[in-house]
C-alpha cells in the first residue's frame, strides 16, 4: 500500500502531499521535514531507493523519489509494493501526466494548479491502492472532469435561479 505522495521543492517546501494513512498534520509536517532531510543529503550519483528511513518511519516504510528540477517526487509505501513499480508509477504515469496536463510542468504549475494535481493524483492513486497506469486515460479523465466543472459551476446555477427568484 502507498502510505503517502510528496511533492518538495529544493528548499524543503511541500508543495504537494497526500497520505492515505492518517496522520495529524503535526506528524504530517514531522515526515516531510525528515523526507526532505534525507534527500536533501544524499548525493547525485546514489540510487533513487531507500529502505531504512529511521525511527520516525514503521520499519517495513520504504521511500521511492525522482528529482526533476527543482522538485522531489516521493512516495512512501510498504513491503507490499514493488519498488521499481513505484519509480515507474512517478516516471511513466504521475510525472509523464503532469507534462501532457501542463506542457512541461515545473514547481509554478503545481503551486497553482492545486486543485487539478490533486485530482490527476486521485486518478492514479486512491486509498493508497493503483487505479489507473495509463497517462492516456489519467489525461482524458482530468479533461472530463474540468469539462463538468466549468459547465456546472456556481455561478451558472445562481444565476438561473435568480431570475425565477425575482419572478416571484
Amino acid at each position: 500500500m502507498i502510505k503517502a505522495v510528496m511533492v518538495i521543492n529544493t528548499f524543503g517546501k511541500p508543495r504537494l502531499s497526500k497520505f492515505y494513512e492518517f496522520q495529524p498534520v503535526e506528524k504530517q509536517q514531522e515526515l516531510i521535514r525528515h523526507v526532505y532531510a534525507v534527500l536533501s543529503n544524499r548525493p547525485d550519483n546514489v540510487s533513487n531507493f531507500i529502505r531504512s528511513l529511521g525511527a520516525i518511519f514503521s520499519p517495513d516504510t520504504r521511500l521511492v523519489y525522482k528529482h526533476y528540477a527543482t522538485l522531489y517526487f516521493v512516495f512512501l509505501f510498504d513491503n507490499s509494493e514493488n519498488e521499481l513499480a513505484m519509480l515507474d508509477l512517478i516516471q511513466a504515469v504521475f510525472v509523464e501526466t503532469l507534462d501532457k496536463c501542463f506542457r512541461s510542468v515545473c514547481e509554478l504549475d503545481v503551486v497553482f494548479n492545486y486543485s487539478k494535481m490533486h485530482i490527476i493524483l486521485d486518478e492514479i492513486i486512491l486509498g493508497g491502492q493503483v487505479l489507473e497506469t495509463d497517462s492516456v486515460e489519467v489525461v482524458r479523465a482530468v479533461e472530463e472532469i474540468s469539462k463538468l466543472e466549468s459547465t456546472t459551476s456556481a455561478g451558472t446555477l445562481i444565476n438561473k435561479s435568480i431570475p425565477s427568484w425575482w419572478a416571484r
